[in-house]
């Protein structure tokens, strides 16, 4: 992660949510739907620092997916349908809010990271001198 002057700051949420290089703000971030590049085309970032780990799951989780389980239920509930019915209205309804927005929020992540300079704990080391 390089804090060269010649690359200004980029907001995270501008960059990350398009799957843009969070340095340079035009290479690519993503070599296929979630697997990152090695380093950014453009700008030559490497992406090795980034490990947004199950994050992108764990938020389409708590803002996708619970919703889909109480339409499923609530739909079951209301008017006990024939299971063909959910595999017709739920599961599209299921694919289409937790799919889609993992990409963008993994980018979100990733560029989060750089942004705000994210890095490993280290217990029992010294905190790294601030070079400002």
């Amino acid at each position: 992660m390089s804090s060269d002057p010649e690359w200004p700051p980029l907001p995270p949420l501008r960059t990350g949510l398009r799957g843009r290089c969070p340095r340079c703000g035009q290479g690519h971030m993503f070599r296929g739907f979630l697997a990152l590049r090695a380093r950014c085309e453009v700008c030559g970032l490497d992406y090795s620092y980034a490990d947004p780990a199950d994050g992108p799951a764990f938020f389409v989780i708590c803002f996708a997916c619970v919703p889909s389980v109480i339409l499923a239920l609530w739909l079951e509930a209301k008017f006990a349908p024939a299971n063909w019915v959910h595999l017709v209205t739920t599961l599209p309804f299921m694919l289409l809010t937790c799919i889609p927005p993992l990409r963008p929020l993994k980018g979100w992540l990733v560029a989060s990271q750089f942004f705000f300079k994210a890095e490993e704990a280290r217990f029992g080391a010294p905190a790294p001198k601030d070079p400002r």
